[in-house]
Formats: structure tokens, sequence, C-alpha cells
């Protein structure tokens, strides 16, 4: 290996410590330590929809589906999902969570899901915002499996974020997929 070769890639090393700061400069994942950042309100809002066919849609909405209320049973699932994060995610810090919301649109052959999650505390909310909303599609999926395996999860994804010291983030426009 030549001498700029092995430079460059401790300066990408570097760089991608600096930016995935879940790793030591050995490489070795290891939990952020917050202990010394300062508590601050925080939000982050993520979202996602699933699609099917219009009868099982017309199903969910009638609140006539076979299993019951499946949007409330799928609320009840994010927010619970919310909340065992930590638990789910490898390296993520168990959150006192202050508030979780879980919204539902349904339109055009399609749920969407909206969920916020809150905290006062050292780091961000957006994996339990993003965990939530994810486990309230797949509960939807879950419970109308039987009459439509078709159905799609699809663009789940963080639309905001607010606190901390990088401050408030909002998502740009995606582009559609070719």
């Amino acid at each position: 290996m030549r001498h700029d070769d092995a430079t460059s890639t401790a300066q990408r090393s570097t760089t991608m410590n600096d930016v995935l700061n879940h790793f030591d400069a050995a490489g070795n994942a290891h939990m952020v330590d917050v202990g010394g950042k300062a508590a601050t309100d925080r939000q982050a809002v993520a979202t996602g929809s699933i699609h099917m066919q219009a009868d099982t849609l017309a199903r969910i909405e009638s609140g006539q589906h076979a299993k019951g209320d499946v949007l409330g049973v799928a609320r009840i699932a994010a927010i619970m999902a919310a909340k065992r994060t930590a638990e789910l995610i490898p390296l993520c810090h168990p959150l006192a969570l202050t508030r979780v919301s879980v919204d539902f649109r349904c339109a055009y052959n399609k749920v969407d899901v909206l969920v916020t999650a809150a905290t006062t505390g050292q780091t961000g909310v957006e994996m339990e915002a993003l965990t939530a909303a994810s486990i309230a599609l797949l509960t939807i999926y879950d419970m109308c499996k039987a009459a439509d395996k078709g159905m799609q999860i699809n663009a789940v994804r963080l639309l905001e974020k607010s606190g901390g010291r990088s401050g408030c983030w909002t998502a740009q426009e995606l582009e559609p997929h070719p």
C-alpha cells in the first residue's frame, strides 16, 4: 500500500468516525456517551404508508374488519414500540418519553401514519418515532394479511426533528423512484 493510500484511508476513517459516532477509533461499535450533554426538549416526527386493495381499506375504515379495530390496535402497538425502542435497536439509549402521538389518514387505497415522539433529555427521539411508525404499519399488515397479502409498506422516514445541539431539521421532498 502506498503512503498516500494509507493517509487517505486514515483521513476517511477520521471523517467517518466524526459522522458515525457509534464507532470508536478502532472501528468497534459502542454506545455514545451523552452524559455531558445538556437535557433539552426534543421532538421527532416520522411517517410511512401501507398500500392495499380498496376493499381492505374499506373494511379498516368501517371498523368491520374481522380482527377488530385495526387502527386502534396499530396505534397502541406504535406507542408500545416507541417505549421499547432501546430494546430493539442496539446502541440506542433508553429514553423517558414525554409524548407519543400516532395519527392515521386513509385515502387512495392506503393508510398513512404520522408519529410524533417527544422527550426532555440528552439525546434525540428520531429512532423512537421511526420505530413507532414502522410497527404501526407492520401491525396493519399483520391484521389484514389474510385478506390482502399484497399490501406494500412504503416511505418510512423522518420528516422533522428539533432540539439538541444540531437544532431543527426538516426533510426535503423525495424524488420519485424510477
